[in-house]
């Protein structure tokens, strides 16, 4: 696991403000003020969450498997569940990743395909319990956003020195 270096927050007025994480809120810039705990209280969190995630899937399908529907169904249902699972993963993973605001296609879609997160959502908590083991969820988008901000308000910051209201005319 790479550290990151810390960024110092804000002293001025004006200054971009990092965005608060759910669960970390801005500890995620220094890494400091229980990071570390919160970390593992989300990791375990989401691991508890998917066992339970799994477990209701389970007795949806047993309650399958006692209808004595067929093997097809049976079938039916185990790949409908496995690809639900693994479109969440997949679509979860980018969140945390690139960012909500990068999905593109499907992926964005929330209403329609709200049955399909829903099925998957065993596979949308893994991803998220893999996810908290590296770094907060949705750290890396946020620094990166905030490394930005951080950028351009420096840039702007120079530009202006000299104090453009002090030129006189000629």
């Amino acid at each position: 696991m790479s550290e990151q270096p810390p960024i110092s927050a804000p002293a001025s007025a004006g200054t971009p403000e990092p965005e608060p994480i759910r669960f970390f809120g801005t500890t995620w810039l220094n890494r400091d003020n229980g990071y570390w705990l919160r970390r593992v209280g989300v990791s375990a969190g989401a691991l508890a969450a998917t066992a339970a995630a799994v477990l209701v899937l389970r007795f949806g399908v047993e309650g399958v498997a006692l209808s004595d529907s067929g093997g097809f169904v049976n079938g039916l249902l185990t790949a409908a569940i496995v690809v639900c699972s693994m479109m969440a993963v997949r679509r979860t993973w980018k969140v945390l990743t690139e960012g909500k605001d990068r999905l593109t296609g499907w992926m964005a879609e929330d209403t329609s395909l709200g049955a399909v997160w829903l099925i998957g959502g065993a596979g949308s908590l893994a991803a998220y319990f893999v996810r908290s083991l590296v770094e907060a969820p949705g750290e890396g988008v946020k620094r990166a956003a905030y490394q930005r901000a951080v950028e351009q308000h420096g840039k702007r910051r120079a530009g202006r020195s000299g104090g453009p209201g002090a030129k006189r005319k000629r």
